[in-house]
């Protein structure tokens, strides 16, 4: 890898927890090392909930001066149970009026992934999800313009993204805030981005080969918001030792999911026949909600989501990316208990989701959904970040690495972590991995 001389190293500690998970997770038996001509190296960047922006606040997110945005801070993170005594607040913000907001990493964001793809090969980009806080495109039901926020949160930041390689596309999906207006907001952002390079959706889900690469690389992306609106999911806590709560009460359907198409409807099917029905080398799968993350309040999401596509994704796909959780991490699913008695290899998957918004991660909840899930090795988890993936197809392997950008927006890069793995699907031209 090509490392620019401004890039900052990754702290020592992180690297040493990162490399002794690594070692600690079931990997392939063997890696191929032969050398790749850089005609056969695809690499893309994956970020989520891009989405933040001053001009679109939650009021219920605006402190009056610093002091209230800590307090606020504070209380939300003894709401949620985390260790007192590891309080850190979200970066601020002082809007014009001298009120003060958690901080928006969109810009530097931006600017660090498109650094990075100045000297690392990019040929595409997925957008995982709550593209538009806090409450998606609105079709004009709030009276403001939808055409604004996409120029604010899509063009602005990105517009600029299709000079990084021939026919770059960034590869979208919608996630729950994208949602939460109603169906024809969602639809409103649907057709901006079918319509406008270097965007691309083709529908809520959907496949496509990205240009340019020979068809090795085939992308499916699923609306799992779409997915979860018809699964009783839990609302949840979790205790102060880390240990899960399910309530009694359960999670409120966002606007416009629930009148659902027939295809809307069998979306776990068409992906299972997608997935299968692919002939290209690389099958990476992308949506919003994870399957694995240790913030700790999506966890009944995420058994719920396994539940409906880890077989599928353990028996075809070769990396599951997501965002939801507004954290960098990297976490493998050994699919014995998708697949019992199948000897599957192991599955990677990548939350990204750190792209505009902070939040931190739960590291006794992290410790106990470990011990209580053996199927998962987490391999690495980092909150309270603004940052993005970057992941490298070569024949038979795939590098991926978390890289983060400091709060002081500067939009420098630093590597958090690294992580190669073997090719999990049988490709046209090449056998099973063992």
């Amino acid at each position: 890898m090509t490392t620019p001389s401004h890039w900052m190293a990754a702290p020592l500690t992180l690297l040493v927890a990162a490399l002794l998970a690594a070692c600690a997770a079931p990997q392939p038996a063997e890696i191929p090392k032969t050398s790749v001509p850089d005609s056969q190296v695809f690499g893309f960047v994956a970020f989520g909930d891009s989405g933040y922006q001053y001009d679109y606040l939650d009021p219920e997110d605006i402190a009056a001066d610093l002091d209230g945005f800590i307090a606020l801070e504070r209380a939300e993170w003894l709401e949620d149970r985390r260790v007192p005594a590891e309080f850190v607040p979200a970066p601020p913000h002082t809007l014009a009026d001298g009120r003060v907001v958690a901080a928006s990493g969109l810009a530097p964001v931006a600017r660090a992934m498109r650094s990075y793809c100045a000297v690392e090969n990019c040929r595409f980009a997925l957008m995982l999800g709550d593209n538009i806080y806090p409450d998606g495109a609105t079709a004009g039901a709030d009276g403001r313009s939808d055409a604004d926020r996409f120029n604010a949160l899509f063009t602005e930041p990105f517009g600029d993204y299709g000079a990084l390689a021939a026919g770059f596309r960034i590869y979208a999906a919608l996630g729950n805030h994208d949602w939460n207006t109603s169906r024809a907001g969602a639809e409103a952002q649907l057709r901006f981005l079918e319509s406008t390079p270097p965007f691309y959706m083709d529908g809520y889900f959907y496949r496509v080969v990205p240009p340019g690469l020979g068809g090795e690389v085939e992308i499916f992306v699923i609306d799992t918001e779409l997915l979860l609106a018809h699964v009783p999911v839990p609302e949840t806590e979790v205790d102060w030792d880390g240990s899960e709560i399910l309530l009694p009460e359960y999670d409120d359907l966002s606007p416009g999911v629930a009148r659902q198409s027939d295809a809307e409807r069998a979306m776990a099917t068409w992906l299972e026949q997608a997935l299968a029905s692919s002939t290209a080398r690389w099958k990476i799968v992308m949506g919003h909600h994870p399957l694995w993350s240790t913030a700790g309040s999506k966890f009944a999401q995420a058994r719920a989501l396994r539940e409906l596509i880890l077989p599928t994704l353990c028996r075809h796909a070769d990396l599951y990316l997501a965002g939801h959780e507004h954290t960098l991490e990297a976490h493998v699913d050994d699919c014995s208990k998708a697949l019992p008695g199948a000897h599957a290899q192991p599955l990677l998957q990548v939350v990204s989701g750190a792209a505009a918004k902070q939040r931190p991660s739960n590291a006794l909840f992290a410790a106990k959904q470990q011990l209580n899930n053996p199927e998962l090795r987490s391999l690495y988890s980092r909150g309270m970040v603004w940052g993005f993936a970057h992941v490298t197809l070569e024949s038979e392997r795939a590098t991926v690495r978390l890289i983060s950008t400091p709060n002081d927006g500067s939009g420098r890069m630093i590597q958090e972590f690294e992580v190669v793995l073997a090719r999990r699907s049988a490709g046209p031209s090449t056998s099973p991995q063992p």
